[in-house]
């Protein structure tokens, strides 16, 4: 399969069927590791939700909770029937107001994760186009490096700040990604509001599931 074929393969695999599977509070509940897996990663209120439910024009797939940091498992979701890859929406982290026993339970489950999982072949680290990376954006980053999980940067939100400043902010992630050794240097800026961006995921996605 040619790349120019990858984008319209990818539009048609997240137009068809997509299905919650299961939640797995810890390591002993993941699925069975027999398809290709893409996690994805973000602080609490960094729009994941509303970025999943975009890539897979679904209204409600991923819940949004209104108190973030609400999500502690990994939540797995199917694509394609049978599944040619599997979702994983990661719990999010850098909530202020979380219980410190329950961040600490988070890392060691995200940690562990990252580490054993032979079929993750991609995580998408989510930062707020508005804001930029910060230190516990980091911080994950170099959970994906030590366990040496490609990652995409990936930035939400981008229509809530204007073209300049997101060049900007995405002149000055680029330059701290290429100091990341897992750090793919494709950025994919996003707006779940209005798709700018989604069909380029939704191709980095299936690209990733394929290699």
């Amino acid at each position: 399969m040619s790349e120019d074929d990858l984008p319209e393969r990818a539009r048609k695999l997240f137009s068809g069927p997509i299905d919650f599977l299961k939640s797995a509070p810890k390591l002993e509940h993941l699925p069975s590791p027999d398809v290709p897996e893409i996690a994805f990663a973000g602080r609490s209120n960094v729009g994941k939700s509303s970025l999943i439910n975009a890539l897979t024009n679904r209204a409600k797939l991923a819940r949004a909770s209104n108190t973030p940091g609400r999500t502690q498992e990994l939540n797995y979701f199917d694509v394609g029937r049978p599944p040619m890859m599997r979702l994983v929406d990661m719990p999010g982290y850098g909530f202020a107001e979380a219980p410190r026993d329950m961040v600490k339970s988070w890392r060691f489950l995200i940690n562990d994760f990252l580490r054993g999982r032979a079929v993750l072949k991609r995580a998408l680290v989510l930062v707020d186009s508005r804001h930029g990376l910060k230190d516990v954006d980091r911080d994950i980053m170099k959970m994906l490096d030590d366990a040496a999980v490609s990652y995409h940067l990936v930035l939400t939100k981008a229509d809530k700040i204007k073209p300049t400043a997101l060049e900007a902010t995405l002149e000055a992630i680029r330059a701290e990604a290429a100091k990341h050794p897992a750090a793919h240097p494709l950025l994919i800026p996003t707006s779940s509001e209005t798709g700018a961006g989604i069909p380029e995921l939704r191709t980095a996605v299936l690209e990733a599931a394929l290699s």
